[in-house]
């Protein structure tokens, strides 16, 4: 578990009091030797073979006798050494049998607090908490928590992350949210067909095995390449249903949350300010149905779905409010690159095109499948042009705009004297923009 920096004495430590997990985690965790054995018997299949043949029923028995309690133990005594505990300024996280291990996670660090249950999880009433950290890779997690202590905890979570005071965190509750967005399961399951996507997939798995069947006459190569590409066509569609089904986009005080999940149920949150891009995305086949898809890159999240699918204008309105102050620039706003620079990219660089303003910097690109990236200027990390020698030739060049969660938004094929000017633009924008820009804080609305 990452552990960002934090003073071992922090304030209201000493009156935190110590939790431990719901009852349920030690079956959770009685697994892990079981999975040493597993992962020892994949690791040489021979080897687990010819030992599996020389077993007797007796040896069988005495290696079960011997190791469903030993799961039964480990599961039971990591459970017993792990505790948590809630301060003023920290989460304290407390695990490990023999070398014990503190995980110290500042609340004004916490960039996210999700809840998650899996499907078996729904059915006994638990629940993960999990933690998006400023500053680490890996989310933090307390697993399991009962149902309505996770939600309390994350309620507690936020409550103290925006400030209130120790004594009223547990009367502030959770913050009401307002539904914006509800996708409808008619919508998600024809959208994902008309990606285009699973029909390619199925069209691989005639065209392949044909060819591979007139090379070799061998029907088990046949087998071999059609079963993963079928299962790969019904996978993919399938899991990404599966996954974006009933899909609820509400605004809270502290921020936006989504609901999601047919099987795994996730409930999670997009910290507010905290947005570095949003993408709007629009498959060739969605057009005439005016639908759009909305991606999104938070620093330190793992979350990339804002709207898996939605008619434009209410996407549109979704947009603005997780990029507060900013309004999406209409088709009118977005100017073309110069036609000669069609020498550097035939037919494509008309898919290309920039918008900037007071608020958000605009890149256009994509015939096919249109994408359009939106930038505000107080996330703006850096600003690059780079040039070619084909488009210093053209007189054109592309500016790049990288923000903090490791993106970065292209205005292509630009005049080499816009391009010049969009850099210095750009650069006094950003500042002013971070100069004025409303501060990252839960529940500050």
């Amino acid at each position: 578990m990452t552990t960002p920096d934090a003073p071992a004495d922090a304030p209201g430590a000493a009156a935190a009091r110590e939790r431990r997990l719901h009852p349920v985690t030690p079956l959770r965790r009685a697994w892990a030797p079981v999975a040493v054995v597993l992962g020892w018997a994949a690791h040489d299949l021979n080897e687990a073979q010819r030992r599996l043949v020389q077993l007797t029923a007796t040896t069988v028995l005495l290696g079960l006798a011997v190791l469903i309690p030993a799961a039964a133990l480990y599961g039971f005594l990591s459970w017993w050494f792990t505790h948590f505990s809630v301060t003023d300024t920290e989460l304290r996280i407390r695990t490990g049998l023999l070398f014990r291990r503190t995980a110290h996670i500042r609340l004004d660090r916490i960039q996210a607090v999700d809840v998650t249950q899996p499907l078996l999880a729904r059915f006994i009433g638990v629940a993960k908490l999990r933690l998006d950290v400023i500053g680490t890779d890996k989310r933090d997690e307390l697993a399991f928590l009962g149902e309505r202590e996770a939600r309390a905890l994350r309620a507690e979570l936020l409550a103290r992350a925006a400030g209130f005071a120790p004594e009223t965190v547990h009367d502030v509750g959770e913050a009401p949210a307002e539904q914006l967005l509800h996708v409808p399961p008619r919508m998600l399951a024809v959208s994902i067909l008309l990606t285009g996507a699973p029909f390619a997939m199925l069209l691989a798995a005639l065209v392949v095995p044909s060819l591979l069947w007139l090379a070799t006459h061998s029907p088990w190569t046949v087998v071999a390449a059609a079963v993963p590409l079928l299962g790969g066509a019904g996978t993919n569609s399938v899991g990404r249903f599966i996954k974006e089904y009933d899909w609820t986009v509400g605004e809270s005080p502290d921020g936006l949350r989504i609901d999601h999940g047919l099987l795994d149920r996730d409930h999670e949150t997009v910290p507010p300010g905290r947005v570095q891009t949003l993408r709007i995305v629009e498959p060739l086949l969605w057009r005439r149905l005016g639908w759009v898809r909305v991606e999104l890159a938070v620093a330190g999240s793992s979350n990339s779905v804002l709207v898996p699918v939605a008619p434009r204008e209410v996407a549109r309105g979704v947009v603005e409010r997780a990029l507060p102050g900013v309004t999406v620039p209409g088709a009118e706003a977005f100017t073309r690159p110069p036609r000669r620079s069609a020498w550097c990219v035939p037919l494509w660089w008309r898919g290309y095109g920039l918008a900037t303003t007071d608020a958000v910097f605009a890149a256009r690109h994509g015939l096919v499948r249109r994408r359009l990236a939106l930038v505000p200027h107080a996330k703006v990390q850096s600003v690059r042009l780079t040039q070619g020698p084909w488009e210093r030739w053209r007189g054109v060049a592309d500016v790049h705009v990288d923000t903090g969660a490791s993106q970065t938004v292209t205005a292509r094929l630009r005049d080499a004297g816009e391009a010049a000017e969009l850099l210095r633009a750009q650069a006094d924008r950003s500042r002013t923009g971070r100069r004025v820009a409303r501060p990252d804080r839960w529940m500050s609305s």
